[in-house]
Parts: C-alpha cells; sequence; structure tokens
C-alpha cells in the first residue's frame, strides 16, 4: 500500500503546504481535489498546470478527487464532456486517475458514458475510478456499474471504507464484489455509522483492522480523507496522518 492523502483535509491552504505536510508526514502521494476553492480544477490555463506540476516536485499526485456524476439523470453530453475535461487536466498534471460520484441510479447511462470516455482515457492514460458513494454506496453497487460498462482497463472503483459499512455492507462482501475493479482506497474512521463526524483513526465506529488485514498485499493507493473541508471544527490533518501512517504500515506487513 502506498499512503497519500487529500487536500480536502486542508481547506483554504496552498499546493505548496499540502505537498511540504505530505513529504513531512512519509506520504508518497497527493490526493487532489478539483474545485475553484483548491486553485485545482479543469479550467486552468496550459501555464498553470506546468506550474502545478512544477510544484509538487518530486511527489506523486494519487489521483484528481473530481465531482462528476457519472449515473446521474439527464443527458450524456454534458456528463461525458465534464468528465473528458477532468480526464485531459490529469494527464497534463501527470495524475493517473480521476474519481468520480455515482450521483445517481442510473446504471445504463453511467455504463454508457464510461465506455464513452475509453478511448480518451487510452490515449491518455488516466483511468476513471467510480466511488463507493451517494446512490451506489456499495461495493456491490459500484461493481455492477463496472461489470456494464465492461471497460477495465478505463474505468475501476474507489473504496470509500466509511460508505460500505454503514450502509450495512460488511468489508470482505466490499472487497468481494468490486474484486478485479479495486483500484484505490480512501481510508477514513467515524464516529459511527450514522455520525459520520471524522475522528482520528482507531477512534470511531469502522472496522479498520478488518480492512486492513483483506487488503494486505494490495499494491496500490491508500489516501486518508480526512473531511475538514465539510467539519471545520476537527483537528488539523497533520494530527490524523501519523494513525494512517502506522495503519499502513501495519498492514502492508
Amino acid at each position: 500500500m502506498r499512503l497519500a492523502f487529500s487536500t480536502l483535509g486542508m481547506p483554504g491552504q496552498v499546493l505548496d503546504e499540502a505537498v511540504a505536510t505530505a513529504v513531512e508526514y512519509g506520504c508518497a502521494g497527493l490526493e487532489l481535489r478539483l474545485h475553484p476553492d483548491t486553485g485545482v480544477h479543469a479550467g486552468l490555463s496550459a501555464q498553470r498546470r506546468t506550474a502545478i506540476r512544477a510544484t509538487v516536485g518530486g511527489l506523486e499526485i494519487a489521483a484528481l478527487a473530481g465531482y462528476v456524476r457519472i449515473a446521474a439523470a439527464g443527458p450524456d453530453e454534458p456528463v461525458v464532456r465534464a468528465l473528458g475535461e477532468d480526464l485531459r487536466l490529469a494527464a497534463d498534471l501527470g495524475a493517473p486517475t480521476v474519481r468520480v460520484f455515482p450521483g445517481g441510479e442510473d446504471v445504463e447511462a453511467g455504463a454508457r458514458r464510461l465506455r464513452a470516455v475509453a478511448g480518451l482515457c487510452a490515449e491518455s492514460g488516466v483511468r476513471v475510478l467510480v466511488e463507493t458513494h451517494d446512490a451506489m454506496p456499495t461495493g456491490a453497487a459500484v461493481g455492477r456499474l463496472l461489470d456494464a460498462a465492461g471497460v477495465p482497463e478505463a474505468a475501476g472503483a474507489l473504496w470509500d471504507v466509511l460508505h460500505p459499512w454503514r450502509h450495512g455492507e460488511e468489508p470482505a462482501q466490499t472487497l468481494e464484489t468490486l474484486g478485479e475493479h479495486l483500484a484505490y482506497v480512501q481510508v477514513k474512521d467515524a464516529v459511527s455509522a450514522v455520525d459520520t463526524t471524522p475522528v482520528p483513526m482507531g477512534e470511531g465506529g469502522v472496522p479498520l483492522d478488518e480492512c486492513g488485514d483483506l487488503l494486505r498485499g494490495f499494491g496500490g493507493w491508500v489516501s486518508l480523507e480526512w473531511e475538514r473541508t465539510w467539519y471545520p471544527r476537527v483537528a488539523p490533518v497533520e494530527e490524523i496522518l501519523p494513525g494512517a501512517r502506522e495503519w499502513v504500515t501495519r498492514f502492508s506487513s
């Protein structure tokens, strides 16, 4: 497992600070949230994209955390266009993947849209990751979508360990139903399945030890998603990263 963390945990701070924090706490990479507030988004000029690559330096960009809703109701064209813009940004920044949300339950539409960008994924070398989130919070649901799309070289799964569990899917079930689609993991802890307020690793209800045991041998990115943007009163991410690093180290051996 390779440790990264999301810039969702550093609201209002510039990229230089996030990079410095990642290096200080032994992270191999950084997950960049795509939003105007973070300064990283698809509307950036070529000059700004080059500057971001220079700022990141030797640190790897683990993923771009985008907000395209791949299975949302409505026409395909705006979804495909927005996802294409994020994929091109990822290619320019050297990021291997772009996170999307389901955003709806339309498996057919989601599969169709993933197939629509498969050529661009092949051309750019960037893969789409569908997160276990919102309308498809379980591994079973995301697995069905990716099976229907049938483009494993272009699309995979991001397992956010909180959401399947809080919707009643045990970690072993999540891993089994995602199967070979699993490409990336977001790790976090929360008070309970009902109260999702973030807490330090191991202090909440998420079965992190079980998840860790299941992930032994996983060679991909594990990203700490500390949601300080949504919960501004929680501790700074710097206080949480040592626990995340210890968790990755423990279950990587």
